[in-house]
């Protein structure tokens, strides 16, 4: 069989003498299972060789460009035009008879292509047809009557729909040759390929879309972040159609992309997660080798800043003050210290430390979220002492040696801590007290004194004296309520009662308090 040329009223489906496909001939040209192949390039026929052309059967496909046709000389082929060809000496071919083109079994068809009529893409010929319509031209195989029809008469085969080569990127078609009236094979069947040549009509897309990635802050430039990859449907054997670079549309000002691999990276040093911790960026990726007129998609990724220790801690002021009552109890809470450190995690833990010996046993000091918490450790006396003065230091545990010259990881705040004076009951100059009698000593014999002073003055003219009625029932006894002077009141007999416990109070003018004196009566000798 041969494909004849269209008509000129006939719409090709290639343009005429297109270079892009003249180039790509030598690499269609394959020869499989022995059977010779061409490629429609410009509507020609090219050659696979001499000696299969002369094997084939006669029943072939035709084809040219307008008044070009192939020649072949002394091994070698070229294109001349009719008008030289008529110039020439009449064609021959070596080791056959003459014919008007050479034999393939493949051809293309360019995908997606549209017009107001059916497409001729080839004419099927046998030399047994003697042009009186009694020679039937049959197709059978894929797409057959649906995609592409035949001219039973002419052998005239037509495309009648666009095709898509991501669909489907070749039909396998069985050109038979019969006579019209006895249904007899004119010629054995020949078998031949229809392929869809690709356009590009695919843009790229990210299959694995939207990204999110985290790179350290403070990263070196040029750490890699992550792989994007996009795909393009296009045909990749083909062209630049699926041929895919690579760029950065939003966030160039931080990251880098390699146009190849598509490996996002860092294009900055010093990136701070404490000032910004997440980046927007919008990459690109461009068919046809970025040119102009390549179809492009993007997609973000998200880039997220962890974190590192590269900041030291503070605490807020440099010098605290407060206050405590002398009479607060040991585990009472003086104040607290607040302290600051960016960083997350661990390396944001913070350690507190008293740093003054005497003071780190009257205090302690803990850690409590980002707190030093001071706690009395030790009951205070404000007439000892009423006021300490001591410093505290906060250090990160974790220190990372790449960041040691944003150091040092730590600080130091002084802390002043002011004793309340309270005001405290009398205080008697014993908690208690031994006095003796002589039995049988006359009314108002005297036994002892007892002496409390006011703590907070340090004085004793402003205590009064006076015994609890509860602990002297008999009223055995009597105290002199400015001096603190004991007397009895009656004889007191030893064999009677040995021992008198009475308690006496010490009483300030706007408060009261009380101690406890135990009192003996000796006997007399007489």
């Amino acid at each position: 069989m041969r494909l004849k040329p269209p008509d000129s009223s006939a719409k090709p489906l290639i343009p005429k003498h297109s270079s892009e496909l003249s180039v790509n001939r030598e690499k269609r040209n394959n020869l499989t299972n022995g059977e010779v192949e061409g490629v429609i390039n410009d509507h020609s026929l090219v050659p696979s060789s001499e000696e299969e052309y002369a094997l084939q059967p006669q029943l072939y496909l035709e084809t040219g460009v307008g008044d070009v046709q192939p020649e072949r000389l002394r091994g070698l082929s070229k294109w001349v035009t009719e008008s030289e060809h008529s110039q020439s000496e009449p064609y021959q071919l070596p080791h056959s008879r003459r014919r008007r083109s050479w034999l393939w079994n493949q051809f293309f068809v360019i995908e997606e292509y549209r017009g107001p009529e059916p497409v001729l893409i080839g004419r099927l010929h046998t030399d047994m047809d003697k042009g009186d319509g009694s020679t039937k031209y049959m197709l059978e195989g894929e797409g057959v009557g649906s995609v592409f029809v035949i001219d039973s008469k002419t052998g005239n085969i037509h495309v009648t729909k666009s095709l898509d080569r991501e669909e489907k990127d070749e039909y396998r078609l069985v050109a038979t040759a019969t006579d019209r009236e006895t249904g007899r094979a004119l010629e054995p069947s020949s078998e031949f390929i229809i392929r869809v040549q690709d356009i590009n009509d695919n843009p790229p897309v990210f299959p694995n879309e939207p990204y999110v990635a985290m790179v350290p802050e403070m990263a070196n430039i040029g750490t890699s972040i992550i792989q994007v990859t996009a795909r393009d449907a296009d045909d990749p054997t083909y062209g630049n159609s699926a041929r895919l670079v690579y760029a950065i549309t939003h966030g160039q000002d931080f990251f880098s992309v390699d146009p190849q691999t598509g490996i996002l990276r860092t294009a900055v040093p010093d990136m701070d997660r404490e000032t910004q911790d997440e980046y927007l960026v919008v990459l690109q990726a461009k068919d046809m080798g970025g040119h102009l007129g390549g179809l492009s998609g993007t997609t973000t990724v998200t880039v997220r800043l962890s974190d590192v220790n590269d900041n030291p801690p503070h605490f807020r002021r440099s010098a605290w003050s407060f206050s405590v009552s002398e009479l607060a109890a040991p585990g009472v809470e003086v104040g607290r210290l607040t302290a600051t450190d960016p960083d997350l995690g661990e390396n944001a833990q913070l350690e507190f430390t008293i740093l003054d010996t005497e003071e780190a046993e009257i205090f302690n000091v803990t850690g409590r979220n980002k707190e030093a918490v001071i706690v009395l450790n030790k009951i205070l006396d404000y007439e000892t002492r009423n006021s300490y003065t001591f410093s505290v230091e906060v250090t990160n545990p974790i220190v990372d040696p790449r960041y040691i010259r944003k150091g040092p990881f730590k600080d130091q705040a002084t802390v002043r801590v002011m004793v309340l004076n309270a005001d405290e009951p009398p205080r008697f100059s014993q908690a208690l007290y031994h006095l003796d009698v002589s039995e049988n000593c006359p009314p108002v014999c005297s036994v002892g004194r007892v002496y409390a002073v006011d703590p907070d003055t340090g004085q004793s003219t402003n205590i009064r004296y006076s015994i609890d009625p509860q602990s002297d029932p008999e009223a055995l006894f009597r105290i002199a309520s400015d001096t603190g002077f004991i007397n009895t009141v009656m004889e007191l007999d030893r064999e009677q009662e040995q021992w008198h416990n009475i308690t006496v109070i010490a009483t300030q003018r706007a408060d009261c308090s009380a101690s406890h004196s135990n009192f003996r009566n000796s006997k007399s000798n007489n």
